[in-house]
This record gives structure tokens, sequence and C-alpha cells, in this order.
């Protein structure tokens, strides 16, 4: 049960997948600009702390605060949305503004520290925890603002479920064709299709977010991310 008076909405199909292109465009920033870091999802970061009990000696402060940190802007987003006492629309604006500034906030850090020379820089490390807060709290409002969308910056489990979503749709396709007159598998068919190709939308938007970045950070820095704020 969603708390308090939070409740998802059915949002255009267009709204996750530019989503998901805004996150897949910070990332591929971030990893050209803050030492091949994502600031998009934390597994990497998980994987990097455990390291450092092996490596001592090449410790990097960024992707173990990056956990908390992830942590934390889910956490506080969950509980604005649920005192905010909003609903519906306006809710789901109030959130998209949140990350809007803490997407702002990163690129004006980043482009006053850029070019950053060394992971541990005060600069470098507060422009990556304000691009994760701003993933964090992208990733809460998903998940809490609108219904049946998958996650837009997290694609290892979208992967595992189109693959099982193309499954599914090919053995519906053979139902369809074959019980013509069942108006269960008709719509069964159609409910597949749908969920198939909306998370289809939302993995090509990351993946062409994270082309755009990587070409928008070649040829104009950090400063591509106007790019993504223009969006969000």
């Amino acid at each position: 049960m969603l708390p308090l008076n939070v409740q998802p909405l059915a949002v255009p199909r267009m709204l996750p997948a530019c989503l998901g292109f805004v996150a897949g465009f910070i990332d591929a920033c971030t990893f050209f600009a803050l030492f091949h870091f994502f600031v998009a999802q934390v597994t990497g970061s998980f994987v990097i702390a455990g390291g450092q009990f092996a490596e001592l000696d090449k410790t990097m402060l960024v992707p173990v605060l990056a956990i908390p940190t992830f942590f934390l802007m889910g956490l506080s987003t969950t509980l604005l949305l649920a005192w905010s006492g909003r609903t519906g629309w306006t809710t789901l604006t109030a959130a998209l503004a949140v990350e809007l500034a803490l997407v702002v906030a990163f690129f004006a850090v980043g482009m006053i520290g850029a070019p950053f020379v060394y992971a541990n820089a005060p600069l470098a490390v507060a422009s990556s925890l304000l691009g994760i807060s701003a993933m964090g709290v992208q990733s809460a409002l998903v998940r809490l603002l609108m219904r049946g969308v998958a996650s837009t910056n997290v694609m290892t489990t979208n992967t595992t479920q189109l693959a099982i979503d193309a499954a599914e749709w090919l053995i519906a396709s053979h139902c369809k064709r074959v019980m013509l007159d069942d108006p269960g598998v008709q719509a069964d068919y159609v409910t597949i299709r749908g969920r198939f190709t909306g998370l289809f939308s939302i993995m090509a938007g990351f993946l062409g977010g994270t082309i755009g970045g990587a070409l928008g950070y070649r040829w104009f820095g950090l400063s591509c991310l106007l790019s993504a704020i223009a969006i969000l």
C-alpha cells in the first residue's frame, strides 16, 4: 500500500521514455566526467565498496557515499510526497521539480569544478552526490507515482523482463492465430504487447540517452547537461 495520499498515475508512454533518456544521458556524462562512475544506479557502487576492503590504497570516496545517498533520497522523496497533501499530476510535477533542482545544482557545481583531476576533490564529490541524489528522486517518483511503469534508470531487471515479455508475446501471438474466436486470448495478446512496447520504449530512451550523453560530453563537456535540464 502506498503511504498516505500518494496515488500512482496512468502516464503517457512518452514520459517514462523521456525520463529513461535523461537517466542515460546523465549517466554517460558522469561516466566520462567523474572517473567512470555511474550515478543512475548503485549496483556498481556496492561492488566498488566491497572491493575497497581488499584494496584500501585505491579508496574512492564517492562509491561508498553513493549507497546511503541514493537510499536517503528515495526515503526523503517518499516522505515528502506522502506529507505534501497533494494528489495526481500536482504531486508528480512537484517531484520532477525536485529532480530538476538537483540536476541544475549538479550542473552548476560541475561547471565550477570541471575538469576534475582528483576523484575525492570536494567539488567532484559534491557533483557526484548531486547527480546520485537526482537519480534517487527519479527512481522513487517513478515507482510511487507512475502506474505499471518499470524503472527508468536501472536496466538489468528491465532487460530480463523484456526477454520474458518477448517470449510471452510470441506465445500470445501463436495462441491468437490458433484461437481467433476467444476474446480472452485476444485481450491477453493486447496486454502483453502493450507491456513489451512500454518497457522497450524506456530501454530505447535510456540507450539513446547514453549515446547522446557520450557524444554531448565529447563535443561540449558538462555544458551538454543543459539538454537533460531542458527535458526535465
